[in-house]
């Protein structure tokens, strides 16, 4: 019978831990992108976007529930964002604004890792609607 040599076993086993830690302290920069379920996705936004007083709800509503970790102009860059595990999202960008209404909809009602569910938070949906207009004026 072969007998194992102790110094490469350990060597080996080290090595496993070393990669191990350095993975698990890497940042989630390859986070898998966020898909709403068609149901979601296709739903139309009932409320107008040229509702003033819809907008203005839309923007108290964010600046309440939303700019800790997104930042006063929705940039990803608030106060909080710094002790999140997951990026907070900038939804000045193209990608973030070409998302249907349903699809920001789902997201602020059903939330996902360190971004809560806004469901019990904003219990009525067409407010929920008015923040969906509100962050479709934070365009780059």
């Amino acid at each position: 019978m072969k007998r194992f040599d102790s110094k490469k076993i350990l060597t080996i086993i080290s090595l496993s831990v070393v990669v191990a830690l350095i993975y698990s302290f890497s940042p989630k920069s390859d986070q898998e992108k966020w898909v709403a379920p068609a149901k979601y996705d296709s739903m139309k936004n009932p409320t107008s976007a040229s509702d003033a007083s819809g907008m203005t709800v839309g923007k108290n509503l964010y600046m309440q529930h939303c700019k800790s970790c997104h930042g006063k102009d929705g940039l990803g860059d608030g106060p909080k964002s710094a002790e999140l595990n997951t990026p907070s999202g900038d939804f000045s960008t193209e990608e973030f604004q070409s998302q249907s209404d349903g699809s920001m909809f789902y997201k602020i009602k059903e939330g996902r890792d360190d971004m809560p569910s806004f469901a019990k938070k904003i219990p009525d949906y067409e407010d929920i609607w008015y923040v969906v207009n509100f962050l479709k004026t934070l365009k780059e």
